[in-house]
Order: structure tokens, then sequence, then C-alpha cells
């Protein structure tokens, strides 16, 4: 999929010039993870419009294309920056020692955050052993993992690969909408922003077959979500707060 689609947004230029009370690190932080959130439900608004077959728990399936999205559209550096804050992103505010004595709700269809933590760390380095073999050393990743990351990026990519290539091919257009409530804070602006600008580069890039619509506004909890009956991703604003909460200091 990497050679069919250009470079559609450099990092760094996303993320607004003046960030405010933000320092830039913060505002780094919150960007990268607002990125990858937003990939992770346009996964399932794929499997929905696309009616693609999911073979397994769907939640997997779109922190899958998330990791294959961030190492097909973005440079080197720009991938690695995003990929380290949203590493930490699933952390929250634990390091790892503490998160695996965390109580884990198993019923939940997401996995347990430790357990995408090390699936994501996996993926990304799998996509790139070469280059990034050092992440895996950074982010604690076990030696028995590793050896089989590049082989789960293989399979990742040859799964998701085809459809990114089917959008690519129907060229540009105008099917994914963008909204944002005037009702957000700094925050929650940085945010739209950054979601604004990765928007117009799909659109740049790709077509879907039916109407998407993105949405960032305040919903009253922390969240992200895709509705499949108003085809819509509600990217809500207090994620934002929260990521600036827990960000690294």
């Amino acid at each position: 999929m990497k050679n069919f689609i250009a470079l559609m947004v450099c990092f760094c230029l996303a993320i607004p010039a003046q960030a405010g009370r933000l320092d830039r690190k913060t505002a780094d932080f919150i960007g990268a993870n607002m990125i990858a959130i937003y990939y992770h439900e346009f996964g399932h608004a794929l499997i929905d419009i696309m009616k693609l077959p999911i073979f397994g728990q769907e939640e997997d399936a779109a922190d899958v294309l998330s990791v294959v999205l961030i190492h097909d559209l973005f440079d080197e550096e720009n991938a690695v920056r995003i990929a380290y804050a949203t590493a930490f992103g699933f952390l929250g505010d634990l390091d790892i020692d503490a998160a695996e004595r965390e109580d884990v709700d198993y019923w939940d269809v997401h996995g347990p955050d430790l357990q995408r933590y090390y699936t994501f760390v996996c993926l990304f380095v799998g996509a790139n052993l070469d280059e990034r073999e050092h992440m895996a050393r950074d982010l604690k990743l076990p030696p028995g993992r590793l050896e089989t990351c590049q082989e789960e990026f293989e399979l990742a990519n040859n799964s998701w690969g085809p459809v990114i290539d089917k959008l690519v091919k129907n060229g540009a257009g105008s099917s994914i909408r963008y909204l944002v409530d005037h009702r957000i804070g700094e925050t929650g602006k940085l945010a739209a922003d950054v979601l604004r600008a990765e928007v117009t580069a799909m659109n740049s890039d790709m077509s879907l077959p039916k109407r998407l619509l993105v949405r960032v506004e305040p919903c009253g909890t922390v969240n992200a979500f895709y509705d499949p009956k108003l085809r819509e991703i509600i990217m809500c604003t207090e994620f934002a707060e929260f990521l600036e909460d827990v960000a690294p200091r």
C-alpha cells in the first residue's frame, strides 16, 4: 500500500504553530493520539460502509488499521513520533509495571489496554524492523514477541492494504465531511485542527463509496466512536482533555 499513497500530512505541520498554554511536547502527544484514535474509528467506518468481513474482534481489526495508516501515511520521523505517543496513550497515566497490576474488564469488547499497547508496538516495529528495533527495547516489548512482529505486520498489511488501495484508486473527492462544534476549549481546538488536516488530506487522496461525517464536539464523557446508523465518527473533545492530563511530563 505504501507505494500508492502520498505523504498525506506532515505531523509537525498538523499541530498549530501556537498551542497557547500547552507546551510543544504535550501538544504533540495530544495530536498524535487523536490521529491514532481517528484512524481506529475510521477502521470501524470502513468495516461498516464497505461491509468488510472481520475474523475476530472488530476492535482489534480497527487497532490494526491505525498502525497500518500511521506507517504508510507519514515519513519515518513523524511516524515514529506518533507511534511513541500512541503507545504511551494506551498506558494512560501508568507505567508498564503499574499497568500490569491494574484490574482488567475481560468482558469488554476492547482488549486490555496493556495488550493493545504491546500489539501496537509489535506491529509498528515489525513494519520496519531494521530501523525500529530500538523502539522495542525502549517500550519494553519482550524479545519473544519481537520474533513474530515482522510477520504480524505483513499479515496486517495484506489484510488492510487492498482495502485502502481500492479507496485510493477511486481518486480524490469529498466523501469525508468534517464538522466541529463551536463549544470547544483550547485543547479541543488543537484536536479539531489536527483532525481537520487529516480529513482534508484523506479527501485529497481517496474517496469512500458512501459519505462519512467526522464530528468534533463535547460529549460529556471521554470517548470517540463510530455511529453506523448515521455514518458518523464522533471525536469527543473530552478525550483531548484527558490526553492533556496524562501526557508524559
